[in-house]
């Protein structure tokens, strides 16, 4: 019997894959844990001391607040939208959430700042404290701007999956909202919702350009913006390999939250079995 040789049409994509993802993170580890051709674990200890560990645990703080509040904002957002029996609504919805969901960077940072700045619009209109937009809680405000659009594109679908013929045997056999919500909708939207939490950490975790417009990382500590000076800076000479090393540290954080969230999603496809 011969052998199927379908996955050599596959062979270009592993190509892209190896250049694309593998070439980076080989130099990524060599530079981690090198100085000056030599191996080294000075860059890794580096990374976690100081303002660079301050810098680690901003940037989860911020992502894990905006990944929850996203979620939650999202979901109940969706669920108006695919319970509103409006297809009107629901195309103008998603449709505007395609967009928001990738409108970001510096016009992004430039649209609130004229609107809640110093100077801002609706700063001056209502009277705002000066400066309510510089703080950890006007980056998060910042960031749900396309976290909430992006949750709504991830839950939709997921909530066109309950079926009305679930809520009425649930009825018929005399379970409230809560019951059919509890042990029916729940399980059935636990893979989504999770997923959206991680897609929402991750975009939070990884977002740069709009922190720094705004000058974000004069309050907030973030990662990126350590790695950006670190490696861009005129005053922070030296310091590229220790760049690499918060690139990795970010790396391991990812993948703290996968760990998370495989067997979360493991035990939440249980239930649907």
């Amino acid at each position: 019997m011969r052998k199927s040789r379908g996955w050599l049409g596959a062979l270009p994509l592993f190509a892209v894959y190896a250049l694309v993802f593998g070439v980076p993170a080989v130099a990524l580890l060599a530079g981690a844990f090198t100085s000056r051709g030599e191996p080294t674990l000075d860059n890794m200890r580096l990374s976690l001391q100081g303002g660079n560990l301050t810098a680690i645990v901003g940037s989860v703080q911020v992502s894990a607040v905006v990944a929850v509040a996203g979620a939650v904002l999202g979901t109940f957002l969706a669920y108006a939208v695919v319970t509103s029996g409006s297809g009107a609504l629901r195309s103008a919805v998603l449709t505007a959430s395609g967009v928001l969901a990738n409108f970001g960077g510096v016009p992004l940072a430039f649209f609130w700042v004229a609107t809640l700045g110093n100077s801002g619009i609706v700063s001056g209109l209502f009277g705002l404290p000066s400066g309510v937009l510089f703080t950890f809680w006007g980056l998060v405000i910042v960031y749900l701007y396309f976290s909430v659009p992006m949750m709504v594109l991830v839950m939709a679908p997921a909530l066109d999956g309950l079926k009305p013929q679930w809520r009425e045997a649930a009825a018929n056999n005399g379970a409230t909202s809560w019951h059919y919500w509890r042990y029916v909708a729940l399980p059935v939207l636990t893979p989504a919702l999770l997923g959206g939490v991680v897609l929402l950490f991750g975009m939070a975790f990884s977002a740069y350009a709009t922190a720094a417009a705004m000058g974000a990382g004069t309050v907030v500590p973030l990662v990126t913006l350590k790695i950006a000076n670190a490696l861009t800076s005129d005053v922070l000479i030296g310091q590229e390999n220790v760049a690499l090393a918060l690139s990795l540290d970010m790396i391991v954080v990812a993948g703290l939250v996968m760990a998370v969230y495989l067997p979360l999603q493991k035990r939440s496809t249980r239930w649907l079995q």
